[in-house]
């Protein structure tokens, strides 16, 4: 079979000292933060899940992303395109563009359709379609960046601490040590610089205090759990935000623990509340999702239907290695799941 590969590639360092914003919302010259390619994909990744194709006779073919994908699949279209492009620019639909352009021109894709894509990047359109399924969610509201954010938590009965993200991002973009805001006057100066940073709403959520667990979930009809893993921090004593600082450093700052040691009860919970989230959000072949415990109760934070794949950093990738997957055998599951669910020889 011929694949395809849709991925964004990281252009490498970047400084704010060289990048303006476009238009920078506030008018002034402001840079882009280090973050915003966060989620586009190293070498070593388009490499590593390359390689892994070929080891199963495939042929493969770099697509890029935008433009460059587009003229190549129109070009000489692959039978079927292993996708992970996370799209550019700032909106709540550009994980969408590439399974549109997929479905418009008839190509098979792995991963999850336009919809699902679209309705996970916005947080608070994921949460509302979960909680419609029964599953707890932390209390939150979304504002623009120039809102009044103390009024907007009294509406919205939240108490601090809170922590403060961008509305449509993943990979922790946005999700610094200073996201968790334990005063009032601290709120207003985070909120802006957020929103101006990244160009978009604002989500703030009460902070729940529990165990970090992140739930690997593959295939369809049904969905199996790959794990559930715990993210404990190596310094305790303090509030732990899962941020991108410790994220970048994540080999000194936290172990991980997969199987979670979590009780028979909180365990059946989290289970029971990924493939729910898995199947209400219409997620297909593969999908990382976060939670938050209080208690035994799993409180739903977001899902990740494009979950990275670095072959060594990638929480899916940590999370398969803990439970005896190989990085190939993680991506030809994910193959797998899209040849049967598309009907593919």
């Amino acid at each position: 079979m011929r694949i395809g590969i849709a991925f964004d590639l990281k252009a490498g360092p970047t400084s704010a000292a060289t990048d303006p914003i476009p238009n920078a919302a506030d008018g002034a010259d402001r840079r882009l933060p280090d973050d915003f390619q966060e989620e586009f994909d190293s070498p070593a990744t388009i490499e590593a899940v390359s390689n892994a194709l070929r080891s199963l006779g495939h042929d493969v073919v770099l697509l890029g992303d935008g433009r460059e994908l587009i003229l190549k699949v129109l070009q000489q279209p692959p039978d079927l395109v292993f996708n992970f492009a996370e799209g550019h620019g700032v909106g709540r639909s550009r994980e969408a563009r590439v399974p549109a352009v997929l479905e418009m021109l008839g190509i098979p894709y792995t991963g999850s359709d336009p919809l699902t894509l679209a309705a996970t990047l916005d947080k608070d359109c994921a949460k509302r379609l979960v909680t419609s399924a029964g599953v707890h969610v932390p209390r939150g509201v979304v504002i623009a960046p120039n809102d009044n954010a103390s009024e907007a938590c009294r509406r919205a009965d939240l108490r601090f601490p809170v922590i403060v993200k961008p509305a449509w991002e993943g990979s922790s973009k946005g999700i610094r040590g200073t996201s968790l805001v334990d005063r009032q006057p601290n709120l207003a100066g985070v909120v802006r610089d957020l929103g101006l940073d990244h160009r978009q709403p604002v989500l703030i959520e009460e902070f729940i205090d529990g165990d970090e667990l992140t739930v690997g979930v593959l295939g369809n009809d049904p969905p199996r759990i790959l794990g559930v893993m715990r993210v404990l921090p190596v310094e305790t004593g303090q509030p732990f935000v899962y941020s991108l600082e410790v994220k970048r450093d994540y080999e000194r700052q936290v172990r991980y623990e997969c199987p979670a040691r979590l009780s028979a009860t909180s365990m059946e919970a989290v289970r029971k509340a990924a493939l729910m989230v898995y199947h209400v959000l219409g997620c297909r072949d593969v999908a990382r999702i976060d939670f938050r415990m209080r208690g035994d109760t799993p409180c739903f934070l977001e899902v990740n239907p494009l979950p990275g794949l670095h072959p060594v950093s990638s929480d899916l990738v940590i999370m398969a290695q803990l439970c005896g997957w190989s990085h190939a055998q993680l991506i030809h599951t994910i193959l797998q799941a899209a040849v049967q669910r598309h009907g593919l020889s």
